[in-house]
């Protein structure tokens, strides 16, 4: 038997494919990238690595601004890794199934020095109909006219989840463009209550018939008075009906607010992922 690590190309998409269909929660991120990607992505899969045997895609590898392995052997990681080390690091993150993002990591952190923070324990969870609660039914899909408050909110939420500000070296026109393009594209979600936005939700990518659900925001100070299970009952209603017939999310396992938000909604819980944030 050989094998060996390429770049996938247009022979092998189709096979990458199939990986993608054998869990599409799992590998929503990778799906999007395949199937709503640019048109560059269709013309050159330079980012997108692949191990194969005996000419069989069995493992892949996507290499943009996140690191996300997909379906991975312990084999893959150590061929990947191998592949890694040597170009240096040039992305944001590595994410993904836990067992294979850690052990991903622990092989390129010699290389690639220390990581500003690891993640190990992010319950992914799904839900496949709507909520059994009541929905809030003032949230609503975002307007261009709410920029004003949207783009603060999202700055806020990044924030406090990732622990730097997008608006950081200079990307802050990038990011409101980014927040604009979700908006124009009705995957974003508001709440206001007395002309204040309170809530806040996105859909950040589509894939595989999955939406994942992301930047989940309250204001600090309406916290704790009931708005966020109603509201994502409401996004969950929303996707469903227009976008796709699964929506997922990821959470960190410390932030027990939110689990038992999402857990009153409906959600269970199907995978877990790790974050590796540089």
């Amino acid at each position: 038997m050989t094998h060996d690590v390429r770049a996938i190309d247009s022979h092998s998409i189709s096979q990458l494919q199939s990986l993608i269909a054998q869990d599409p929660i799992r590998h929503c991120l990778l799906a999007a990238r395949v199937e709503h990607g640019s048109s560059g992505f269709r013309r050159s899969y330079s980012d997108l690595l692949g191990y194969f045997d005996d000419g069989k895609l069995k493992s892949a590898l996507l290499c943009g601004a996140n690191v996300v392995p997909v379906n991975t052997s312990l084999i893959a990681r150590q061929e990947f890794a191998s592949v890694l080390s040597r170009s240096g690091r040039r992305s944001s993150s590595i994410v993904g199934p836990a067992a294979e993002v850690l052990d991903l990591w622990s092989r390129l952190s010699p290389t690639w020095g220390s990581a500003r923070e690891v993640r190990e324990n992010q319950p992914v969870l799904a839900m496949h109909g709507p909520s059994l609660i009541s929905l809030d039914d003032e949230v609503r899909y975002s307007k261009l006219g709410d920029l004003d408050d949207l783009v603060p909110a999202c700055v806020a939420m990044f924030t406090e989840e990732v622990g730097v500000s997008p608006n950081s070296g200079g990307g802050a026109s990038a990011y409101r463009n980014r927040v604009s393009e979700l908006v124009s594209a009705r995957r974003s979600f508001v709440r206001y209550l007395n002309n204040e936005l309170v809530f806040k939700a996105e859909v950040g990518t589509v894939g595989a018939e999955v939406a994942q659900v992301q930047g989940v925001w309250v204001k600090p100070e309406c916290r704790g008075q009931g708005i966020s299970a109603p509201a994502m009952a409401a996004v969950v209603k929303y996707v469903l009906a227009d976008i796709a017939p699964v929506v997922s999310l990821y959470v960190n396992n410390f932030n027990a607010p939110a689990l038992a938000t999402y857990k009153k909604v409906g959600f269970e819980q199907v995978d877990t992922f790790a974050t590796v944030l540089f």
